[in-house]
C-alpha cells in the first residue's frame, strides 16, 4: 500500500494554512491543525475502507498451445470478496520477450467480479511464459493505492497456426471451384489412371471405344478413366538467416510455414502424400512423403520443431540433397526469399536443376512495405529516394523471377496475405493439368 498523488496534494494543500500564524495571527494555529488533523483522519478513513490484497481473488484460463500468426485472449477472472460497490482496477501482465507487450487494462469491477481480457500474440515459435499478473486499485478518495503481484509462471508452446489452416481449408472445400479441381474427376477416353468400362453412350468419344470388351458383352463398350491421384508434395522450408526476418511482425519462416501446411492439408484431402524438408547452411529436416488427414497432426508438430538460423542457407546443398532423396517425380514447393540477383544466383541455379527432374514451384514472400513506398504520394526529397529504391528492388525480383520461369519453374511471389491462395491456385493448376 502507498500513497498516491491525490494524497500528496490533500497535505499540500494545507501548506498555506499552516502559514497564516506567521503571517497574520498567532492565534490561528488551530485551524491549521484542524486541517491537518482533517487529512489523517481522510487519510486513515480511505486506508480502512479500501480493498484489502487478501480479498481479491483471481482465476486464469490459459489456452493450451498459441498460434504463430494469431491473437488469442487470455481471460482473467477477478472476484472482489465481500466487496458491495463497484471497484476499478487496473491490470497488466507480465510476458516474455516471445509475446508481444500488452498495455495495462482498466476496468470497473461489479461486486459479483467480472471478466478481463488480456491478447496474447506470439511473435515467433517456441515456449513463452507467463510471468505474472498485476493488480493496481485505490481507495474510494483515491488517497491510497493497493498493488498485487499474482505469480503465473506458466509456459505456453507456440506452435505454427494450425487453426488458421483448417479454417481457411473448410472455406475453400466448399467452393466449387476446389471442388472442381481436387475431387476424382472421371474421364471418358482421357486421364492417365483406368477407372471402369462402361456402356457406350450417344456424345461419347468413339476413341475410348473397348473392341474386345464390346465382342466380349455383344454392345459398344467404353474405357472410363480419372485424374491420377497418390501424387507426392514436397514442402521444401528455406531456415537461413533472412527467413528469419520479421515481415509484418511475423517472422517469414512461419508465414511459410503456415501457408505451407494449408497446402498440405487440401493435398491430403486430394489423395495427395506430402512430406517436409527443411534446410539452410545444412539439411535440417526431411520426411518421408505420407498420406492421409491424420498426417497433417505429424507435419505441424514437425515444423514446429524448425529452429531460426543464422546461417546463410546452401541451395547447393540442400536441394541437391533433396534429389538425390526422391525416388519418383514429385511436386516441390520451394518456400524461400532472396534480396538481389547476385546472392540469387546459385539459387537460381539449383532450383533450375530440381525442376529437370520435378515439378517445382518457387514461393517468395514479398515484402509490403515495398509496394507502399512505391505508391506513396512523396512530401519531400527522400520519399522520392525510398520510392526509386524500393523500384529497383522490386526489378530486381522480377528479373531472378523471370529467369525461373523461363526455366519451367512455377513462380509465385506475394505478400504474406495473398501467398496462401497463390499457392492453392498453382496446385489446382497442376492438378489439373496432371503435370506431376
Amino acid at each position: 500500500m502507498q500513497p498516491t498523488v491525490r494524497s500528496a496534494l490533500l497535505f499540500a494543500a494545507g501548506l498555506p494554512v499552516a502559514l497564516l500564524p506567521a503571517v497574520v495571527d498567532a492565534r490561528l494555529w488551530t485551524a491549521w491543525l484542524a486541517v491537518f488533523a482533517a487529512s489523517v483522519v481522510a487519510v486513515f478513513v480511505d486506508a480502512l475502507a479500501g480493498m484489502p490484497r487478501r480479498r481479491m481473488g483471481l482465476e486464469i484460463d490459459l489456452p493450451e498451445t498459441l498460434y504463430i500468426g494469431d491473437r488469442d485472449p487470455l481471460p482473467i477472472h477477478l472476484i472482489p470478496h465481500g466487496r458491495r460497490r463497484a471497484l476499478t482496477v487496473e491490470l497488466i501482465v507480465d510476458l516474455d520477450p516471445l509475446l508481444t507487450p500488452q498495455p495495462p487494462v482498466t476496468t470497473t469491477l461489479p461486486p459479483g467480479g467480472g471478466v478481463v481480457e488480456v491478447t496474447l500474440e506470439p511473435r515467433r515459435r517456441g515456449t513463452a511464459t507467463v510471468e505474472a499478473v498485476w493488480l493496481r486499485w485505490t481507495g474510494p478518495l483515491g488517497l491510497w493505492r493497493r498493488t498485487l503481484r499474482h505469480p503465473v509462471s506458466a509456459s505456453l508452446a507456440v506452435v505454427p497456426d494450425i487453426r488458421a489452416v483448417r479454417e481457411a481449408a473448410l472455406r475453400l472445400v466448399k467452393s466449387r471451384d476446389f471442388i472442381v479441381g481436387v475431387r476424382r474427376r472421371k474421364f471418358i477416353g482421357d486421364g492417365s489412371s483406368f477407372d471402369r468400362l462402361e456402356e457406350y453412350r450417344p456424345g461419347l468419344d468413339h476413341k475410348a471405344m473397348d473392341y474386345k470388351a464390346s465382342a466380349r458383352h455383344r454392345k459398344l463398350i467404353v474405357r472410363r478413366f480419372e485424374a491420377e491421384r497418390n501424387h507426392q508434395i514436397i514442402l521444401a522450408f528455406d531456415t537461413g538467416r533472412l527467413m528469419g526476418e520479421p515481415l509484418d511482425g511475423v517472422p517469414r519462416i512461419d508465414r511459410a510455414i503456415n501457408a505451407g501446411l494449408l497446402l498440405a492439408y487440401l493435398g491430403l484431402r486430394a489423395g495427395d502424400r506430402v512430406g517436409l524438408f527443411a534446410f539452410d547452411s545444412a539439411v535440417r529436416l526431411f520426411t518421408e512423403p505420407t498420406g492421409g488427414v491424420g498426417t497433417l497432426g505429424v507435419l505441424q508438430r514437425r515444423a514446429a520443431e524448425l529452429a531460426y538460423a543464422d546461417h546463410e542457407t546452401n541451395y547447393t546443398l540442400g536441394l541437391n540433397h533433396l534429389v538425390t532423396r526422391l525416388r519418383r517425380r514429385s511436386l516441390v514447393v520451394v518456400l524461400t526469399d532472396f534480396v538481389d540477383p547476385i546472392t540469387a544466383e546459385l539459387m537460381v541455379e539449383n532450383v533450375v536443376h530440381l525442376a529437370r527432374r520435378h515439378v517445382v514451384v518457387f514461393v517468395a514472400l514479398r515484402d509490403p512495405e515495398l509496394d507502399a513506398l512505391l505508391t506513396a504520394r512523396p512530401s519531400e526529397m527522400l520519399d522520392v529516394h525510398r520510392a526509386v529504391a524500393a523500384h529497383d528492388l522490386i526489378l530486381d525480383r522480377e528479373t531472378v523471377l523471370e529467369r525461373l520461369r523461363r526455366s519451367g519453374v512455377f513462380c509465385i511471389d506475394a505478400a504474406p496475405d495473398a501467398v496462401s491462395a497463390a499457392m492453392i491456385n498453382r496446385y489446382l493448376e497442376i492438378s489439373r493439368r496432371e503435370l506431376v
